[in-house]
């Protein structure tokens, strides 16, 4: 399997900005589709942001604008730049991928407040 391990989540203002990063134990963002989610208290996870390995990516229309997914050119991390931080962002932040890995992150905490 393949080990993912997030950093960058913290406490921000509304309307500021953060980037996450998930660094793998290995070269495998070409190979699989990737994602991050997150999981507020109380509710389900739910799917931010998706990259394909030819490069096509997908948002929900709640971050669409102020999310992007990005891999670096060594295919070992995956980032996600957050712009425009409301409170209903507040969540912790999980990378996956998908098939043949099926693996997780295990999470980091975004708070988005005044």
């Amino acid at each position: 399997q393949v080990q993912l391990v997030e950093s960058g989540g913290g406490l921000v203002q509304p309307g500021g900005s953060l980037r996450l990063s998930c660094t793998a134990s290995r070269s495998i963002f070409s190979f699989t589709s990737t994602g991050w989610y997150r999981q507020a208290p109380g509710k389900q996870r739910e799917l931010v942001a998706s990259l394909t390995p030819g490069g096509l990516t997908n948002y929900p229309y709640s971050v669409k604008g102020r999310f992007t997914i990005s891999r670096d050119n060594a295919k070992t991390t995956l980032y996600l730049q957050m712009n425009s931080l409301k409170p209903e962002d507040t969540a912790v932040y999980y990378c996956h991928t998908w098939a043949p890995y099926d693996s997780w992150g295990q999470g980091t905490q975004v708070t988005v407040s005044s």
